[in-house]
């Protein structure tokens, strides 16, 4: 089966005169229909450049794309946006223009020469606007409304557009946590269930990894392509932070700040309260994994209720929260240092 997308020994960049600068060299990657590709990287790395040379909103340095097995420029300009979309992470500011407008934008390809939309088209308009939650907001100005609710509207448009490969640039950049999942998920969906191809860059790394098919990791070395969970085994997202303060636990697939432990404890206990004690406990810089401690904490829960009993230099104290037992950890420690101090 020929690949919707394909690279043929593709270098991507920048020329500025007579200096060329080469971001990634000689790619070839091949995409199959219905795969959602999350592309990560640190910033400045190529992954906009990348997907704007695959939209054709950039000439590469050298090597080819071709979708369907045809060079993209082999393409006519609404041949081509019929089949490729492209959402930027640029805030548009129009006024005079509703949201139902400027989905409706999306339609332009397939409409005539005064731009005038079928029954058909009116349709798939309604339905990008109801699939990213904006129905509300459909007669409502886009300069009325806040960047995020700008963002689901381009995603709309593109929807509207009603391309086989969609490509977006940091689609989720002006959302809050709820809606970068739900928009995320959403990509996710209309690769299963419609078998669209997706390629999104993203800088929410749980987020790709949770929802993507493949990831595209780009660093200054090499690129690296595979299912999320192939690349945590092979090391490449926890060696992605070796230079920073962040640390990957690719037992865990969680992420978290490099902190010098500043004492052991050994917990007690199980469940749900067990667990975020446990993550307290080390965000607080205490090694809960250590077989010599300094101190004891049981999570004890009984009839709906849940206490924390700490024991320290035969010592016990008992809390009703995880934060009155973190103010007294806190306490004991800063405590600790004075005397260390003073004496």
């Amino acid at each position: 089966m020929t690949p919707i997308i394909q690279t043929h020994q593709l270098s991507v960049g920048y020329k500025s005169g007579s200096q060329t600068r080469t971001i990634i060299t000689s790619l070839d990657i091949a995409v199959s229909r219905g795969e959602l590709i999350g592309i990560i990287g640190q910033n400045g790395i190529g992954k906009s450049t990348l997907l704007r040379t695959i939209a054709r909103l950039q000439e590469p340095l050298n090597g080819k794309v071709t979708i369907y097995g045809q060079t993209i420029d082999s393409f006519s300009r609404n041949e081509f946006a019929q089949k490729v979309s492209f959402v930027s992470t640029e805030i548009v500011k129009l006024n005079h223009c509703t949201v139902r407008q400027l989905v409706s934008f999306g339609r332009s390809p397939y409409t005539n020469w005064f731009g005038q939309l079928s029954s058909n088209d009116e349709a798939l308009v309604s339905e990008a606007i109801e699939m990213v939650g904006l129905t509300s907001l459909a007669g409502r100005y886009i300069n009325e409304i806040s960047d995020g609710e700008r963002q689901r509207v381009m995603i709309a448009r593109t929807l509207a557009q009603d391309t086989d490969i969609i490509i977006l640039d940091e689609p989720t950049a002006f959302l809050d946590m709820p809606n970068k999942y739900e928009v995320i998920h959403l990509l996710s969906e209309l690769t299963r269930k419609k078998k669209k191809t997706i390629l999104f860059t993203s800088h929410d790394l749980n987020i790709a990894m949770r929802e993507a098919d493949r990831l595209w990791l780009i660093t200054p070395e090499k690129f690296l392509d595979g299912a999320p969970e192939d690349l945590v085994l092979q090391h490449a997202i926890s060696n992605l932070f070796d230079e920073t303060r962040l640390k990957f636990d690719s037992r865990k697939g969680e992420f978290s700040i490099r902190r010098k432990p500043i004492g052991s404890c050994n917990l007690i206990g199980k469940g749900t309260a067990h667990i975020w004690t446990k993550k307290a406990l080390e965000r607080l810089g205490y090694d809960t994994e250590n077989e010599t401690y300094s101190i004891e904490i049981t999570v004890e829960e009984k009839a709906g209720t849940t206490r924390w009993h700490l024991i320290h230099e035969d010592n016990t104290q008992t809390f009703n929260s995880i934060y009155a037992l973190a103010g007294c950890l806190k306490e004991m420690f800063t405590d600790r240092n004075t005397n260390s101090a003073l004496g």
